[in-house]
């Protein structure tokens, strides 16, 4: 009788070591909660797989896709992690996503300790929560926001005086200073629709579908992002319908794509909705570009694909 018992055991802890999933109950993987929840027959309680409390051995585990089904089963949500609750990274994740329209919305950026305060965590823990959650820091995101304001209020036609202002650029003078890493050329080009510019783009691929970068003899002037490449360019067409765009060209393309791996990060800010998403990967891929080097070649000016 014993040895049969025992044979049980074995079976089903062999059983349970061959899922997937155990190796995430093993790991306390905290990117595994909400997609599954694991039960202890013995204790009679069911977890999230992140869960810090005492490893349970394997034969004495259940897994279930739902917290439903588990309670269904019998079983009552662990005192610890507490999984009839939204997990901690869904709770972060609901704060950054809150952080972000409150920027999106503010006509100047707010503070970090504002931010903190609205969203309910301290200054500190915020900061490192949102550069998790979306790979910018509040400052960097903010930042993107207002950039893209101004490209918007150009591309509307605004006053270029009024476009700085209604961005939420303090002075003329320290806009035009950045107006290169900005536009990629002057701002009275870009209202014009890029009037007098040369620009050469790549289309490439990302966790997000198609990239489009395009980029001038000052610097870049516009990231994309769709799930169809063909609009993307007519998109850049109808942004800069007096610039000349130049396509094809391999060492661009061989470098935006090198970019784009290089800051692809699938797993960053998942939980997040997709316009969130969409504007810190741009903005990522934007600093990374930043970031290189400008030498002159024979098309222009050119980053270094070296420097990544």
């Amino acid at each position: 009788m014993n040895m049969k018992i025992s044979g049980k055991k074995v079976q089903l802890a062999t059983k349970t070591s061959a899922d997937p999933r155990w190796v995430d109950v093993v790991a306390r993987n905290a990117r595994a909660d909400g997609k599954f929840y694991y039960a202890v027959r013995t204790t009679g309680v069911y977890c999230r797989p992140s869960c810090a409390a005492r490893p349970a051995r394997p034969e004495n585990v259940d897994f279930y896709a739902t917290r439903e089904e588990a309670e269904k089963a019998g079983f009552r949500p662990c005192k610890r992690c507490q999984p009839n609750r939204p997990a901690l990274i869904e709770q972060y994740t609901a704060k950054v996503t809150q952080a972000c329209r409150i920027i999106e919305e503010s006509e100047s950026a707010p503070n970090l300790e504002g931010l903190a305060r609205q969203v309910g965590i301290s200054a500190y823990h915020f900061h490192r929560v949102f550069k998790q959650t979306t790979g910018l820091t509040p400052k960097q995101y903010a930042r993107a926001q207002r950039e893209k304001r101004v490209r918007d209020e150009l591309g509307r036609g605004s006053a270029v005086t009024n476009a700085i202002f209604d961005a939420g650029y303090n002075s003329n003078s320290r806009f035009y200073e950045k107006s290169n890493e900005v536009l990629g050329m002057m701002p009275s080009s870009y209202r014009a629709g890029g009037t007098g510019a040369e620009i050469r783009f790549a289309v490439g691929e990302c966790s997000l579908g198609a990239i489009l970068v395009a980029q001038s003899d000052r610097g870049i002037c516009a990231i994309l992002l769709g799930d169809d490449p063909d609009k993307l360019v007519r998109d850049l067409q109808d942004s800069f319908p007096h610039a000349k765009l130049v396509g094809g060209d391999a060492s661009f393309e061989e470098l935006v794509a090198k970019v784009v791996g290089f800051i692809e990060a699938p797993g960053i800010g998942l939980g997040l909705p997709l316009d969130v998403r969409g504007t810190a990967f741009q903005q990522r891929v934007w600093q990374a570009l930043r970031g290189i080097p400008v030498l002159p070649s024979r098309f222009g000016l050119w980053p270094v694909a070296s420097s990544c």
